[in-house]
């Protein structure tokens, strides 16, 4: 199956990210359709759109895509739907602005206008946060910006990922507003849950 302008993908897994092994048994986290932060992200490119490039994206690569595209929602009436990407169970038809990240030979490399940035730990004794809020260090980028600096972004800019076990924070590239030069005491902050 092909499309003109979209991509057609299948999801690698479940549409939802719900379980934890824990020792020798599967915990359900989540059992909520309508929660975004459990829906499965990941995806198989099947086919590539036959007008207007693929944007480098190749038959077989590993996408990173919108929670959207998978997850299931509750109209006025209280029907359970699918997404406007769904065809079946196994495929899904999506547009170029619902992919962010694209794996090849191993490496992610991100969509033009997108940057993925590490957290980096705060350590300022004055608040509660693990994480400072508007900094953090380029793991995957779309080459306005090289791997490993050290940015700032606006506030609520950003928007998690958890990518090979990596928590991760995609920001437009509009929305990086400095680069700083390294002090020395910043370190990645990956909680054990992701």
């Amino acid at each position: 199956m092909k499309s003109p302008h979209s991509f057609v993908i299948t999801p690698i897994g479940n549409r939802y990210n719900n379980t934890k092994q824990v020792g020798d048994k599967n915990l359900i986290i989540n059992t909520e359709v309508f929660n975004h932060q459990y829906t499965n992200r990941k995806a198989k490119v099947l086919s590539v759109p036959k007008i207007g490039g693929s944007l480098g994206i190749n038959v077989g690569d590993e996408i990173i895509v919108h929670h959207n595209v998978f997850r299931r929602w509750h109209d006025v009436k209280g029907i359970e739907r699918n997404s406007n990407s769904y065809f079946n169970e196994q495929l899904y038809v999506v547009n170029k602005d619902q992919i962010f990240l694209y794996k090849q030979n191993d490496e992610w490399k991100a969509l033009d206008g997108f940057c993925f940035v590490n957290p980096i730990k705060d350590h300022d004794d004055t608040t509660l946060e693990k994480e400072h809020l508007t900094k953090g260090i380029i793991k995957y980028t779309d080459g306005n910006f090289n791997i490993g600096d050290l940015v700032g972004f606006t506030p609520f800019s950003k928007y998690e990922f958890i990518v090979d076990g990596e928590k991760l924070y995609r920001v437009y590239n509009k929305f990086i507003t400095i680069k700083y030069e390294y002090q020395g005491d910043e370190e990645v902050y990956n909680p054990s849950w992701a």
